[in-house]
């Protein structure tokens, strides 16, 4: 069975179908922003944990009591022992003058203030790296010396300025490690390592992620289950738009797709197919109405050659029977054959004219005169026109580029046209040549004669048209001199139009280019 947008395979959409691909390429489009999002607040809450964290070991730093710091965090200061840097001090004696014996090992292992889970050390030049922590059992990461005087040298006032630097312990521990001078700004005093570990930093930010993670699947299923119904509905245009082009076919191209649905792109497509069923159906009018043509085409031609071989074969038939021994009978008849033969030479001619004029036109053109073309003329048109009335108004001057037997046999057509239709005795014809405007002239052929009737305007440059289907060969030929007239016209690139009232005559336009 033929599969549509309509079709559900188990209960989902057909994977090749514009519905699943949107949907699934939106969801995968949000998935990646989500995971992207997820890995962005993944890595800032990690910073965000490490800086506050750095400052609060920073803050415990400078919050230690003062007196922690004498000795440098029990290690004795320069002439602590002789008191060559301190001379109100008095060491120590036994009452006899001697000193302690243990006085140094007491002062290395007096208690020392510290929070848990928490690294110190400090770091000196004489006394080398110390650590303060062992008690906790976090140690403190030992870095190089070069580092350490790096580190020194990098501290503005007594903050570090890059804020924390991420080391290991002995133990493989990460540890967040935060320095400070114990000189003060300008001191030379030591320096002091304080550490924390990281991985409780670490899991909280984990935990945020996977919520996040968590919160995002659901997101991602309930948008599944609400975009379902949205974009079904969003497409439901597409489908009627497939419906009516299946229901379309060689008879039924009236179709049309409203094109204000509210969707940009639906309405173009609307548009652009309504568009396209627009020049089909006139295509396929132009097509019948061409075929149509043909066939009245090929029956007029039929018709229009018949009768004169039929009058030539009934004359010869005549002749046979015994006629060519009357000469009154016989001049007769090869009269009649002369004439019915140059009637169909001259319907053939007309006819090999319009093919050579349909398949590739060929002009040859040069500049000319119109008004010495129409004098020119104007002995054989008076000769045609008989008893009648006929008068030329001729602007002077006129030119342009043209094929003049082509020009002659429009003007002679038109004229022709004229004269059969106007009284003998009493007709009238007017052959005017003037500017049309700038770059165009104007020639018309008007006559008094019956006019055309208004619904047959539109045919008269109709090949074998003849408004007056009844009249005899006498007052009208084949139908074939306007049709020829119209195309000379349009392949010199103007145009020729008609006006006609009936009951006072007929005027034939001609607007050629000019120069």
């Amino acid at each position: 069975m033929k599969k549509t947008l309509k079709d559900r395979v188990g209960g989902f959409l057909v994977p090749h179908s514009l519905r699943s691909q949107l949907l699934y390429r939106s969801l995968f489009i949000i998935a990646a922003l989500l995971l992207l999002i997820g890995g962005l607040q993944y890595v800032l809450m990690k910073n965000f944990l490490y800086h506050n964290q750095a400052e609060s070991l920073v803050s415990q730093i400078h919050s230690l009591p003062k007196n922690l710091f004498e000795g440098t965090y029990g290690i004795p200061s320069p002439g602590f022992r002789d008191g060559k840097d301190n001379p109100n001090f008095n060491p120590p004696n036994n009452g006899d003058g001697t000193e302690p014996p243990s006085i140094s090992t007491d002062f290395d292992r007096r208690p020392f203030l510290f929070l848990p889970d928490t690294s110190l050390a400090y770091i000196d030049t004489d006394t080398g790296f110390i650590d303060r922590s062992n008690e906790t059992g976090l140690s403190a990461p030992q870095l190089s010396d070069e580092k350490y005087a790096a580190i020194k040298s990098s501290i503005k006032g007594d903050s570090f300025n890059k804020g924390y630097i991420i080391a290991h312990d002995g133990n493989g521990n990460e540890q967040l490690l935060v320095f400070s001078k114990t000189g003060g700004p300008s001191g030379e005093g030591g320096l002091v390592q304080m550490g924390m570990a990281t991985a409780p930093l670490k899991s909280i930010a984990m935990r945020q992620l996977l919520i996040f993670v968590g919160l995002s699947i659901l997101a991602l299923a309930g948008g599944l289950m609400l975009y379902l119904p949205v974009l079904r509905r969003t497409l439901k245009p597409l489908d009627q738009m497939v419906q009516t082009v299946e229901d379309t076919n060689a008879g039924n191209l009236n179709n049309r797709f409203p094109s204000t649905l509210g969707q940009t792109e639906i309405d173009r497509l609307a548009v652009a197919f309504n568009g396209m069923m627009g020049r089909l159906e006139r295509s396929f009018d132009a097509e019948r109405e061409a075929k149509e043509q043909m066939r009245r085409f090929i029956a007029d031609a039929s018709h229009e050659l018949r009768t004169p071989l039929t009058s030539i074969h009934g004359f010869l038939e005549v002749l046979l029977r015994g006629a060519a021994n009357n000469p009154d009978q016989l001049k007769n008849a090869l009269n009649s054959m002369l004439g019915e033969s140059t009637r169909m030479k001259k319907l053939v001619e007309d006819l090999l004219t319009l093919a050579k004029l349909d398949r590739a036109p060929v002009v040859s053109r040069m500049e000319t005169r119109l008004d010495t073309l129409i004098l020119e003329m104007e002995p054989h048109l008076r000769i045609l026109a008989g008893d009648r009335n006929v008068q030329f108004d001729i602007t002077s001057n006129i030119r342009g580029m043209y094929d003049c037997d082509k020009i002659k046999q429009v003007i002679l057509n038109l004229f022709h046209n004229a004269v059969q239709h106007t009284d003998p005795v009493k007709g009238s014809i007017v052959v005017t040549l003037s500017a049309h405007d700038p770059n165009h002239s104007l020639i018309s052929v008007k006559d008094n004669g019956p006019g055309i009737p208004t619904e047959h305007l539109s045919h008269v440059f109709e090949r074998f048209y003849r408004s007056d289907v009844s009249r005899t060969r006498k007052h009208g030929g084949a139908g074939l001199g306007l049709a020829i007239s119209q195309s000379i016209v349009e392949v010199h690139g103007g145009k020729i139009r008609v006006q006609s009232e009936v009951g006072k005559g007929t005027i034939f336009e001609v607007i050629l280019p000019s120069i």
